[in-house]
């Protein structure tokens, strides 16, 4: 029943690279047409759709240079483009006239995808993952934080998960022993980061690794300190910078981010929760919802509303950091001896245990005069320093989602290899093959987009890419998992296998760090329309 490598052919990267500018002719477009009868929000489905489409096609330019770097890596190319392809031609056939393109727009691409898609060419690629072509450094990086994975995320990693437990405390110290909180951060400040694309590179494969460990009780850690770390960057004042940076890098310190509100999810924009000035410093008051981690942080980011005419909008946002006492994972209460109050409920969730989301309620918390990031000059830039925290959030979250993707597929290729039905190893059926190789393929490719996005972002270019490389990797991911469960077939279903974890955790990686229905409408649409007036 399997196939074999001599029924692979050999990979065509001009036909591949054609296939993308005729799939990437499309988008332009959808786009076109989008821009002259309508606008984002009068045609969300098709800006939507576009959106996708366009992060598709651009997660399938960067696996073109990787292609180049051998006949794996080409044919496991291919397979990925022609997959970009079939996907793309499902969301124009039958509403041509919605997208603005001819019924042909994608004939030049059929031989290609149909050879590309064709089962036996995918069964005998299955089990072929592709190397990632790291230099010998980022090798370390990747061994190193993927043996503390192995030998200390991965162990605990079920007790967090099904207890709903605390991360152990043994795991962020030993992280924080090994850098990991540092990797982001200027040398000036206490960290390790240099100022070039290995700052993005490092941040990415570490991320992956403890991801593939555990999403909830290792990968997600730096998340947050990224995001506090990148505002403080873009707009707190030396002093600053220099109190919160180096504490952050060492691990002294962790924080959580509470932006989210009950009525006001992704529209950051119409937040309530605000910040009055009085004599000892910023009064806070509001309630925060999605701020996970905050037991255990010991400083919460807030973006919070410092001038009350709300027709300002986010422009009349601030961002504070607002020291507390550690809590654990059943919720706190904490006081001030003024009479201010901050309390949290923790809220339940089926997947990402062991981070801990809270519902808080800060009445009267007061916060020093110091800790406005950037003083008086940052008193309504809020919103612009939490952008820059979440734009490289976004990356962090599609390696993430990378490291969630890589732990299913490599469970799934083994329990193939165990599990005999009907006298053979499932692993030898053809559409177990299939889904392997397709699996690898995204995975591949997802990681190469995320490698291309660290580099323009050191170059300080890719925001909307970084949109992008969220919005494709975290849905995969979603399909990856879902296939990698089915595989196990009923034993995927029982938390006895770690699969039934990745894949209710796989779940949340399109909904934090910016919805994907929001991301695509507001960010990457509209960053597409912009665009195209610029062209």
């Amino acid at each position: 029943m399997s196939a074999t490598a001599t029924d692979t052919p050999p990979a065509d990267l001009q036909q591949a690279a054609s296939a993308i500018e005729a799939a990437a002719s499309v988008v332009r477009t959808a786009t076109r047409r989008l821009a002259e009868t309508g606008s984002v929000d009068a045609d969300q489905v098709l800006a939507y759709e576009l959106a996708h489409a366009a992060a598709a096609v651009e997660t399938a330019r960067a696996m073109i240079d990787y292609g180049a770097k051998g006949p794996l890596e080409g044919q496991m190319t291919c397979v990925f483009v022609a997959d970009v392809i079939a996907d793309l031609g499902s969301k124009i056939w039958g509403r041509e006239g919605l997208w603005g393109v001819e019924p042909d727009a994608l004939t030049s691409t059929r031989a290609f995808a149909e050879l590309w898609r064709d089962p036996t060419v995918l069964a005998a690629l299955a089990f072929e993952d592709g190397p990632r072509h790291l230099d010998s450094d980022f090798e370390l990086v990747q061994d190193t934080f993927r043996r503390f994975a192995e030998e200390q995320v991965v162990p605990v990693a079920e007790h967090v998960h099904r207890s709903n437990g605390d991360i152990p405390e043994d795991l962020i110290t030993g992280l924080a022993e090994m850098g990991l909180f540092g990797l982001s951060i200027p040398e000036e400040y206490g960290g390790f980061a240099g100022g070039g694309e290995s700052d993005y590179y490092g941040m990415v494969i570490a991320t992956e690794e403890l991801s593939r460990g555990s999403l909830g009780a290792a990968g997600s850690l730096i998340t947050r300190p990224e995001i506090l770390a990148r505002a403080l960057e873009a707009g707190g004042t030396e002093e600053q910078k220099h109190e919160w940076l180096p504490r952050l890098a060492s691990g002294e310190i962790m924080n959580a981010v509470a932006v989210t509100e009950p009525d006001y999810g992704s529209d950051v924009a119409s937040i309530k929760v605000t910040a009055t000035e009085t004599p000892d410093g910023w009064s806070l008051n509001g309630v925060k919802t999605w701020c996970t981690f905050a037991a255990r942080a010991d400083v919460l980011m807030v973006l919070a509303r410092t001038n009350p005419d709300r027709s300002l909008g986010h422009r009349g946002l601030s961002i504070f950091i607002v020291p507390k006492e550690r809590g654990d994972g059943h919720g706190f209460q904490l006081t001030q001896d003024g009479g201010g109050k901050l309390e949290a409920r923790p809220i339940d969730t089926i997947g990402y245990r062991g981070m801990h989301s809270y519902e808080i309620a800060f009445e009267d918390w007061v916060v020093p005069h110091d800790n406005l990031i950037g003083g008086a000059d940052g008193n309504g830039r809020g919103f612009y320093y939490q952008m820059a925290g979440f734009e490289n959030g976004r990356l962090q979250t599609a390696a993430r989602a990378v490291g969630v993707m890589q732990a299913a597929y490599e469970s799934a290729k083994q329990y193939s290899l165990d599990r005999v039905v009907f006298d053979a190893p499932i692993a030898d059926y053809q559409l177990t093959r299939a889904k392997l190789t397709r699996m690898a393929a995204i995975i591949q490719a997802s990681r190469q987009f995320s490698y291309s996005v660290g580099r323009m972002m050191a170059k300080g270019e890719g925001k909307m890419e970084a949109s992008m490389v969220k919005a494709y990797v975290c849905k995969a991911a979603e399909w990856v998992t879902r296939e990698a469960m089915q595989i196990h077939g009923g034993m995927g279903y029982a938390e006895e296998y770690d699969v039934s974890r990745y894949f209710v955790d796989a779940r949340v990686l399109s909904i934090f760090e910016g919805a994907d229905e929001t991301l695509c409408l507001k960010v990457i649409a509209r960053s597409m329309l912009k665009n195209l007036d610029q062209a």
